[in-house]
């Protein structure tokens, strides 16, 4: 088992792309995704058996957003805990509450036994599977940046964050595979239930992972043992963070930072539900490809975004995220709606993948940076409060799109308002990245809560020596603005 044996004076080094916490944030994230992206592809074929013969065409999308809205309510309460207990012990018991949700999913009864309880069950039980997602990448992925080297954390971002289309790609093929195997009856009527069992092992396989390998980083201790003089009485160690929590983030001291992310991150929520959630309906009900193909598409679209979101990440180091998200969002709201109408009117499934591959590629791929930079924005006080709540709740109007979405298509036309929609995430991607800093080459290199402060435009604690610093023996920066 890892172990750190004093924590808090634990020096400031690079503990390379194998450590298991790099590690467990990379699998683990794959897995989370998995979980999410499930009902997408799995649940489909099965909905006439699970739902009935008079589901409405939008009981999918229903059970996919149920999700997406216990994800902020998980963001916020994991996350202040998270940024309370430690990053390991709030990871371990939101990876259980998920492996729960998805077995009981696994055994639910047809609609034949429950009628319409069937889909309410399911769609309580993906938003409470939603808080305990949120949970997990709330905690888990700040810690993963927390043992990243400065040089390293937009290369690790990238990795983390490509799981989710990896995830995507592993679901679309499993589905087209049990199709071809089982059939459509057999698939319906138990098959789907094999892909939430798996979840759910893998789930507790990754549980056993954190139990046994993982810790929480040397600056989550430090910040722990800050605290605690503090509330003893020895001011003199700890740092003046100020208010900690949601108030801090929407009304104190990193309101700023808390808004300018809400902002870019609801550009990219934009930009994943038009180019992964519609466009997966919108190819199985408009496109005139056979049902089999369309998880094949969406599979190989989800490989081609995976590749470049990692290379987006790391790109990001040197280039500056700000200047990488802004060439991102405006290729994605000129470029983006085009691609999306040549992939829904494509005349084959081959058109069809590498349409929806290039459409994906300049839209979705710049979450590469993401996990690194919601790290940088947020001091350990708030990390995982700021990372949880900044990613979670900028999903909330965009994943309301099947209310909306209606009432936009008689002004704009069925697939002109999904365009729309694409368009605006990528200027909303802009202007959230011009709002920020530039965390451009030589200022990311520094201790993770140095770059926060500065970030932030703000003065902090001092800082501990970026590993680069340390191996030349070089003195500990105070960041002070």
């Amino acid at each position: 088992m890892t172990s750190v044996s004093d924590p808090v004076s634990a020096p400031v080094s690079d503990p390379g792309l194998s450590h298991p916490a790099l590690r467990a944030g990379v699998v683990g994230n794959g897995i989370d995704n998995i979980h999410v992206f499930l009902p997408v592809t799995a649940l489909a074929p099965a909905m006439l058996v699970l739902a009935g013969p008079g589901a409405a065409a939008s009981t999918g999308a229903l059970i996919m957003v149920a999700m997406l809205l216990g994800r902020p309510l998980g963001g916020i309460i994991f996350g202040r805990i998270s940024d309370r207990l430690g990053r390991t012990r709030t990871t371990r018991i939101a990876i259980a509450g998920t492996a729960a949700c998805a077995l009981a999913i696994a055994v639910m009864p047809t609609h034949e036994l429950l009628g319409p309880g069937t889909v309410a069950l399911i769609l309580a039980l993906r938003f409470i599977g939603g808080i305990f997602v949120a949970g997990e990448y709330s905690a888990a992925i700040p810690l993963a940046m927390e043992w990243s080297s400065g040089r390293r954390r937009g290369l690790m971002s990238g990795l983390i964050l490509s799981m989710a289309p990896w995830a995507q790609a592993t679901i679309a093929f499993s589905v087209a595979g049990l199709l071809a195997v089982l059939g459509p009856d057999q698939y319906a009527a138990w098959g789907w239930r094999l892909l939430f069992g798996i979840g759910a092992g893998l789930s507790i396989g990754m549980l056993i992972y954190y139990r046994r390998h993982v810790v929480d980083a040397p600056v989550f201790h430090r910040h722990a043992h800050q605290v605690r003089a503090t509330e003893t009485g020895n001011q003199g160690t700890a740092p003046n963070t100020g208010r900690t929590g949601m108030r801090a983030l929407l009304m104190g001291r990193w309101a700023g930072a808390f808004w300018q992310v809400f902002v870019m991150m609801t550009g990219l929520w934009l930009l994943t539900d038009t180019t992964v959630l519609l466009l997966t309906e919108r190819l199985s009900t408009d496109s005139g490809l056979n049902p089999t193909a369309v998880p094949v598409v969406m599979g190989l679209a989800s490989v081609a975004q995976a590749i470049v979101m990692a290379v987006a990440g790391h790109l990001s180091t040197g280039v500056g995220r700000r200047t990488l998200f802004l060439c991102w969002g405006a290729v994605a709201a000129v470029v983006g709606p085009g691609l999306w109408w040549l992939t829904v009117h494509a005349a084959s499934w081959e058109m069809a993948a590498a349409g929806a591959a290039v459409l994906q590629v300049v839209t979705v791929s710049a979450y590469g940076p993401v996990a690194a930079y919601l790290s940088e924005r947020f001091p350990t006080a708030v990390r995982s409060t700021g990372y949880g709540a900044g990613y979670s709740l900028s999903l909330v109007l965009p994943a309301l799109y099947p209310f909306y979405l209606p009432w936009l298509e008689p002004l704009l036309g069925r697939h002109g308002s999904v365009m729309a929609l694409l368009s605006l995430g990528g200027v909303l991607l802009m202007i959230g990245a011009a709002l920020g800093p530039r965390l451009g080459p030589g200022e990311l290199d520094d201790d993770l809560d140095a770059v926060a402060y500065r970030s932030a435009g703000l003065a902090g604690p001092a800082a501990q020596p970026s590993p680069r610093m340390a191996s030349r023996g070089e003195p500990s920066i105070s960041n002070t603005t």
